[in-house]
């Protein structure tokens, strides 16, 4: 007996069914029977169905003699489950990795509930990924399993039957079956909830729900949608053969108008013709099913009224209305702002003429990376080394954190932010300015650039069309064109900048500014910093950090986190920080998962771990000068290599351990190898590589050279063997000999050169 069933039907899906099998049979959870339901579908499912039955014998094809429609199809595929729990999935949708070892996870944490449900995000044809906006009810604080009375806010999560596991036996109890018909999920959800004595929750995206740019059933227009009035029907008839599920009505009722008037109100749907006697027959159910003192919320208590007395020509107005208003505010606003950017370029211009303010410098960094960072380690250089300059920090949108409390803050597109860019002698930023901004003669642009580079960077992108995007080099190089200096930590990051970004300027081959609190901190800051993430005493802190992957539409976690701390044991905590498009995590098994994605300080971060776990990050490169064990996951280095291009073999030449894949990665921190003497070896060789000049005074001599004018004299490089960066606050811990964690037989981690 499986542990799920999953059933996927199929009706013309082919360009997409696929992907979908795909996303199944993949899952690191391979306990799984995948019921396949071909519902006569007139284009190749059935075969692509076939092909897979024959292939894998987790595969069960199930042909239906005609189309019985969605309901019907899964009704087929339940009949021949098996599993312990039943999951649907729509055939062009998809499960995400490791979804059905969370739920399992889950479930077994949660004393195995009736129904388990767990989120969503829709993904669009142009590759856009956008998570359920309404998640809240399914986080995981508060008592598990629960019953449907302690999370009444579940029922506003998306009714539909794909995004829970449901118990087998349960269902069978029950005698759960879908009706045919459109909305066929609406009778089968709100049952099933109610009806659940144990419901538990999974605060995880387990399903792409796929938008189609057409051909979405429910998009198309026709009367099939009058379908809706049989299904609420059929919930309503539900409740009144128990009367233990009459306290649900009210909030039934409100659910089922406020659907009706989604359905009445997306203008693909019904045909034009039947829209009034759509409006009519809503108005009936609201009159039949309506209880006396139930009150529809305040905004849409006119809508309830209009749908109460089936106003249809009263909406219509209504919506022409609120569609007129909308127009004419969208036609003001976009005339304020026209009018705004003149008088901005305007004033822009005027600033230009004026003369430069010697005192005055401008700091900026990549939307999200906040102070600290390479231009906010030299800005408060600057106020140290050299406090007449007063300084500026711009504070874009997209940044986690402000600047700290010295610099004046700048809003980008204000008049004060065009006033600061024309006019301050210095410009320091770790990216590009835009477009617009003119650089003077007289003003001095110190671009930091983002650290080391791993993969190809610049004009090396040209051949790299999936890293490149929508590049445009030859803005690139005219933004190159008004840089004075550029910063390097080390030889090969000067050898590559000026190769990839050829121009005038200057290279600082002075170290990486932002790398001077790693050599400054002292163990009180350690303590203070693991507190403040929450991270117990006695816990070895690994912070995950795995690169963006150009070549992937989505950024999945390239690593099961909950699997491996659940294997490595309540010792291990991972300070997981992913790509943000990978979307939030959950806290895993005891809460041992902290999802430092939003956290704006880096540094801050590489201080409270003990460890690093990354792949192709170009954090491997400042997170070295801590001298701490660094372990390489490069499992996929060659599709990296491919999408990005590298600059070197990272395996041939790493900064620790190497592990090929998830179970060599375990192995390596179970085994102790992780912080062994021949990673100490590969991190030595690495450091003495890639961090020659980050001793603590980088941002000093920065600003000595371009503000003081102070080309000689510049305080000395401290020498590697010279430098006491602080120890992590495990490392006494990391020397101990770990509890050995049974490992499953297969190839040993593999370190290079050993």
């Amino acid at each position: 007996m499986p542990r799920f069933s999953v059933i996927v039907p199929a009706y013309k899906v082919q360009a997409y069914l696929s992907e979908c099998l795909d996303s199944v049979l993949s899952q690191s959870y391979p306990d799984l029977e995948l019921i396949a339901v071909d519902d006569c579908s007139p284009d190749a499912c059935g075969v692509l169905i076939d092909e897979y039955a024959a292939r894998d014998t987790r595969v069960r094809a199930v042909h239906l003699a005609e189309n019985q429609g969605l309901g019907r199809a899964r009704n087929a595929g339940m009949a021949e489950a098996t599993g312990d729990y039943l999951v649907f999935l729509d055939g062009d949708d998809t499960l995400t990795p490791h979804a059905l070892r969370a739920i399992a996870g889950r479930i077994e944490e949660t004393g195995g509930p009736d129904v388990l449900v767990y989120d969503y995000a829709r993904a669009f044809w142009n590759g856009e990924v956008i998570r359920n906006q309404t998640a809240a009810p399914l986080t995981e604080e508060g008592p598990a399993p629960f019953r449907l009375a302690d999370r009444p806010g579940l029922l506003r999560v998306l009714m539909v039957a794909w995004n829970k596991a449901y118990r087998r036996e349960f269902v069978e109890e029950q005698g759960l079956r879908f009706p045919p018909g459109y909305y066929e999920d609406t009778p089968w959800t709100f049952p099933a909830l109610m009806a659940a004595e144990s419901l538990a929750t999974l605060d995880r995206v387990c399903v792409h729900y796929r938008q189609r740019r057409q051909g979405n059933i429910l998009g198309t227009t026709s009367r099939r949608h009058f379908d809706i009035f049989d299904q609420y029907e059929r919930v309503f008839a539900y409740v009144e053969q128990r009367p233990e599920l009459a306290r649900w009505r009210p909030d039934l009722f409100r659910r089922m108008i406020d659907h009706y008037i989604v359905v009445f109100t997306k203008r693909d749907r019904l045909p034009r013709r039947s829209r009034a006697e759509f409006l009519r027959r809503a108005g009936a159910h609201h009159r039949r099913y309506r209880v006396p003192g139930t009150r529809a919320p305040l905004r849409a208590r006119l809508r309830h009224a209009l749908v109460r007395f089936g106003l249809h020509r009263t909406f219509r107005a209504l919506r022409l209305a609120s569609a007129a208003r909308r127009r004419a505010l969208k036609a003001a606003v976009k005339l304020a702002r026209a009018l705004r950017t003149a008088a901005l370029r305007l004033h822009y211009r005027i600033q230009l003429r004026l003369p430069l303010r010697p005192d005055r410098a401008v700091f900026a960094a990549d939307d999200g990376r906040g102070h600290a960072c390479d231009p906010g380690a030299l800005e408060e250089a600057f106020r140290t080394h050299a406090p007449h300059v007063r300084t500026a920090w711009i504070d874009g949108p997209g940044h986690r954190a402000a600047a700290s409390p010295g610099p004046r803050r700048l809003r980008p597109g204000t008049a004060a932010y065009w006033t600061a860019l024309a006019r301050s002698r210095y410009l320091v930023s770790d990216t590009a300015l835009g477009r617009r901004v003119r650089k003077r003669p007289g003003q001095v642009f110190v671009q930091t650039r983002q650290g080391t580079p791993l993969g190809h960077q610049g004009l090396d992108l040209q051949e790299r069309p999936a890293a490149a995007r929508d590049t445009d080099f030859e803005e690139l190089l005219r933004g190159v064109d008004q840089w004075d200096y550029v910063l390097s930590g080390n030889r090969h990051s000067t050898l590559t900048w000026e190769r990839v970004l050829p121009g005038r300027y200057t290279t600082l081959e002075y170290g990486s500014p932002r790398n001077d609190v790693l050599q400054r901190a002292t163990p009180a800051d350690v303590a203070r910093l693991r507190e403040s993430l929450g991270v117990p005493e006695d816990s070895v802190a690994l912070l995950y950090a795995p690169a963006h992957r150009d070549h992937r539409r989505t950024q999945p976690p390239p690593l099961d986190l909950e699997r491996i701390v659940r294997r490595l044991g309540p010792r291990f905590v991972v300070l997981a920080r992913l790509p943000q498009a990978a979307g939030r995590l959950s806290p895993g098994p005891g809460g041992r998962i902290v999802d430092v994605g939003g956290h704006p300080d880096l540094p801050s971060l590489c201080l409270a771990s003990d460890a690093l776990v990354t792949d192709y990050s170009p954090l491997m490169f400042d997170y070295a000068n801590l001298d701490r064990p660094i372990v390489v996951h490069a499992e996929d280095w060659e599709a990296f290599e491919a999408a990005r291009g590298a600059y070197f073999d990272l395996r041939a030449f790493p900064p620790g351990a190497v592990a090929r894949s998830e179970d060599e990665l375990i192995d390596l921190f179970a085994t102790g190898h992780w912080h062994g003497s021949r990673s100490a070896e590969l991190r030595a060789a690495f450091r003495e590589r890639f961090c020659p000049y980050d001793d603590g005074r980088a941002a000093e001599r920065v600003v000595r050279h371009v503000v003081l004018g102070e080309t000689a004299g510049l305080p000395a490089f401290v020498p590697l063997a010279d430098r006491r960066p602080v120890p992590s606050a495990a490392a006494a811990l990391a020397r101990a000999p770990l509890a050995r964690v049974p490992q499953p037989s297969g190839p040993r981690p593999v370190t290079e050169g050993r």
